[in-house]
């Protein structure tokens, strides 16, 4: 029995201290951006109802980020709910007064009076990172504040993870890892792997992304997902949810248990398959799609659904990783 809130909630998850920092996560992260305007763009109400419910079943971690466009689905959640989560958010601001208006905007448009993780979104390497120190003088002022508890970066590259490790400022990192190694932008599976034990070694915070490769490991995800949660370098991972059946899925399995109806129910759900706004119109999908279901039009990939079958096939051939099933 654990106590969030007003609420006692019963769960099997573990709740670990995340890193160096302090903070004490649940195992399982809800990924925010999946109920939002980007992906399945729900009513606020609804949104927020699974939101409430994660949280009443002992999830205490949220991930979004300012492209999200969903701290009013937090804000509601909490408010409806009376649990306040740990809560990492994001940005690709890399002034001082972009970051600043970007923390201001987190605060007020969730209604809340700090955030425990700030991250800078996307960080590719050394380099990158050394063109956000605008940013990152911002949040280490803010932490001195108290509006921002840690700073972090999440990242699909290697480099990324290992500048992270390397950075005195940097408390959390929210790295890209799946069984099939699927987005890692510079290198392999096990070389990410290794970065992130580094990482951990340092006394990183680390809770993982993309277990399941954007949907893309639908067809494996019990197994894709126990690759990750299994991991003794991370401490938590991040998991997009946009049901209550799927927040049930995600926690059974984050106990170790399986249940055959609520997977069989799940599966039924419908999917598309996404092409991101970022795509860049290289064609390579399109040539590899064995079913004739991408086509280039104009500078962007369409995807015709009559054709798409959804076997995730194609985003092997992506090096941006636009290509997602939701």
């Amino acid at each position: 029995m654990r106590k969030h809130g007003v609420f006692c909630v019963v769960t099997n998850l573990i709740y670990k201290q995340l890193g160096n920092t302090g903070l004490v996560v649940s195992d399982l992260c809800l990924g925010v951006l999946t109920i939002g305007p980007l992906q399945s763009n729900l009513p606020l109400p609804q949104g927020a109802d699974i939101l409430s419910y994660a949280l009443k079943r002992g999830i205490n971690f949220f991930d979004t980020a300012k492209i999200y466009k969903t701290y009013a689905y937090i804000k509601k959640a909490v408010e409806d709910s009376g649990i306040r989560p740990v809560i990492t958010t994001k940005s690709y601001d890399y002034t001082y007064s972009g970051m600043r208006d970007s923390v201001e905007e987190a605060l007020d448009e969730m209604g809340i009076k700090y955030i425990d993780i700030f991250m800078l979104h996307e960080q590719e390497s050394e380099l990158t990172l050394k063109g956000h120190r605008e940013a990152m003088q911002y949040l280490v002022e803010a932490r001195h504040k108290g509006i921002v508890r840690a700073i972090g970066l999440s990242t699909h590259s290697v480099q990324g993870v290992l500048a992270g490790a390397r950075a005195a400022e940097i408390e959390v990192i929210h790295p890209l890892i799946n069984r099939r190694g699927l987005g890692i932008m510079d290198g392999s599976r096990d070389e990410m792997l290794a970065a992130i034990s580094y990482a951990c070694h340092c006394g990183k915070g680390i809770y993982a992304m993309k277990a399941l490769g954007g949907g893309n490991l639908i067809g494996e995800a019990y197994e894709s997902f126990q690759f990750v949660h299994e991991l003794n370098t991370i401490h938590s991972m991040a998991v997009g949810m946009q049901s209550k059946e799927e927040v049930d899925l995600n926690i059974s399995w984050a106990e170790g248990r399986r249940d055959s109806e609520l997977e069989k129910r799940v599966r039924r759900q419908p999917r598309r398959l996404l092409i991101e706004e970022w795509c860049q119109g290289c064609g390579s999908c399109t040539e590899h799609c064995r079913y004739g279901a991408l086509s280039l039009q104009g500078e962007a990939v369409a995807v015709d659904g009559s054709k798409c079958i959804l076997c995730g096939y194609c985003a092997r051939y992506c090096n941006d990783f636009c290509i997602k099933i939701v």
